[in-house]
């Protein structure tokens, strides 16, 4: 066989080996900080990983909700470690200006989790619908509430979207309902500011009605504060928000009355999977929803 005809077969061969034979990709995996929601997004892309021979990720966390220096330094590391791709849950829009650089080196980058508001350079977004998972939890709240009821609310980290959006949802959720919210509180997602939150609500609104949580974390510190507090399950109703960092056990007692599930394994495959095709030269769709829904003491065995 000549040469050249050795040469056309191994082009052709190339050309049909399909992405999965392509060259190897070398990609940065960075979370917020160390609860269990993220570290089964990292489990999922380690799975993820295992699964793909020729997909190298490298991983980093940051230290805590508002470590924003962490996560920038991060990001300036990956681009050292020159990989190809960034899938990152931001804990800030101000992170976008060391995204902006690792895009001018031709690094793609997919969001996870939330979004950073009008940043054009992103892939991808894989995330919940925060809006509308909050959605369900405030119509869960409205089928068992009644006009005059009092609420309140323990937030994420107010300014970031998607966690605004879980509590702008749940409004929503309310559909009208004459709900009095007596209280709204950051809690940086943390269970701490979750319970000391949760005990300023009690103490200034004895007959407190309902309190909704976005996050797991400050869900739990929350039952924690009605167990300190002495108050039967069936006088108040809690809601929270991630299925995350002790609910199971709220749920299981009696003192959550439900919580939203994300799916932070699908999301974390999305991503990966949208930024691998997306470094491959694959079509990639700009939003990804990896869903959510209601959990309860009946139902979390599905979840778990």
């Amino acid at each position: 066989m000549k040469l050249r005809d050795i040469l056309k077969g191994l082009a052709v061969l190339a050309a049909t080996a399909g992405p999965g034979l392509a060259e190897d990709i070398k990609l940065g995996f960075i979370t917020k900080f160390p609860v269990p929601f993220f570290a089964t997004m990292e489990d999922a892309a380690k799975a993820y990983a295992a699964a793909n021979p020729g997909v190298e990720i490298i991983y980093g966390q940051g230290a805590s909700a508002t470590d924003i220096e962490g996560q920038i330094a991060l990001i300036e590391s990956m681009v050292t470690q020159g990989v190809q791709g960034i899938a990152l849950t931001p804990v800030d829009p101000t992170v976008a200006a060391a995204l902006d650089k690792a895009v001018e080196a031709g690094i793609k980058v997919v969001l996870m989790d939330n979004n950073i508001p009008d940043w054009e350079n992103r892939t991808a977004l894989a995330t919940t619908d925060n809006y509308a998972a909050g959605v369900i939890a405030g119509k869960h709240l409205a089928s068992v509430l009644k006009a005059g009821d009092t609420l309140g609310i323990l937030e994420g980290v107010p300014g970031v979207p998607a966690l605004d959006d879980r509590v702008d949802g749940m409004i929503e959720g309310l559909g009208g309902l004459d709900v009095e919210v007596v209280g709204r509180t950051g809690t940086n997602c943390t269970e701490e500011l979750g319970l000391s939150g949760a005990e300023d609500l009690l103490t200034a609104n004895p007959e407190l009605k309902a309190i909704y949580a976005a996050c797991g974390p400050p869900a739990a510190g929350a039952a924690q504060a009605i167990r300190n507090a002495g108050i039967a399950p069936e006088n108040i109703v809690l809601v929270g928000f991630d299925f995350c960092c002790g609910e199971a056990e709220a749920l299981t007692d009696g003192i959550e009355d439900a919580t939203v599930a994300q799916f932070p394994s699908k999301m974390a495959e999305l991503g990966v999977d949208a930024l691998v095709k997306a470094i491959r030269g694959e079509p990639v769709e700009s939003l990804i929803d990896s869903g959510a829904a209601l959990v309860t003491k009946e139902n979390m065995a599905d979840f778990q």
